[in-house]
């Protein structure tokens, strides 16, 4: 009998990137909290073990304290000795099915696609939901080439039934945009960490995901 999915009750999905934050991460990270962020993905790949485990350990605090989900990217590990809510799986990680044997059925498991055909296999093979991008240019991405662009998004949103977020290059001003070809949500790392207030950027982005303005 397949794995009910657990649901996806946040539509703004932080990543870190210590090197984007302006200032101490755990620091940005908690302005992003207070600013109504409900889901972080810890995502400091050049960090050896121990070292991610540290910041791991702070960020899971953290997330508990303001009733928010913690996704680890890519390490298994870190995520069962924190006890994560959940794993980002990228092209290079475990496959799938081998991840969600580690983590078992009630932790979620988000998975990075750059084109249709992983999105869909993402989704045949269980994943909760998935980010696709880039959609616009940004500097974080440019390993995986080209925008991807809107039409592109939206012929992904509407061939899965799971949550797809919006990534890379997305901002306050073109956040609707994204939002309008059909995403849940929208994932991002330099709006928010590396605004001026990372409180404020957060507040106006879920405003801005919400109608409200």
């Amino acid at each position: 009998m397949p794995r009910p999915r657990l649901p996806v009750d946040f539509r703004l999905y932080l990543i870190t990137d210590r090197h984007q934050a302006r200032g101490n991460l755990l620091d940005r990270v908690e302005q992003a909290l207070s600013g109504g962020i409900k889901a972080v993905q810890l995502r400091e790949k050049d960090l050896v073990s121990r070292e991610l485990f540290e910041l791991a350990t702070e960020m899971r605090k953290l997330t508990a304290q303001y009733g928010a989900l913690l996704f680890i990217n890519d390490r298994i590990d870190i995520a069962l000795a924190v006890d994560a809510d959940g794993i980002h799986l990228g092209g290079d990680s475990i496959p799938l099915y081998k991840a969600r044997h580690l983590v078992g059925k009630n932790k979620m498991i988000g998975v990075s696609c750059h084109n249709q055909i992983s999105a869909m296999n993402a989704q045949d093979k269980g994943a909760d939901f998935i980010t696709y991008g880039p959609v616009f240019y940004t500097p974080s991405k440019a390993q995986y080439g080209e925008p991807l662009g809107l039409s592109k998004l939206k012929q992904v949103t509407e061939s899965l039934t799971i949550p797809v977020f919006g990534l890379g290059g997305v901002t306050l001003d073109n956040a609707h945009q994204v939002m309008a070809a059909g995403t849940h949500g929208i994932s991002l790392i330099s709006a928010v960490l590396a605004a001026d207030r990372p409180q404020q950027a957060a507040e106006s982005l879920i405003a801005r995901l919400n109608g409200a303005v």
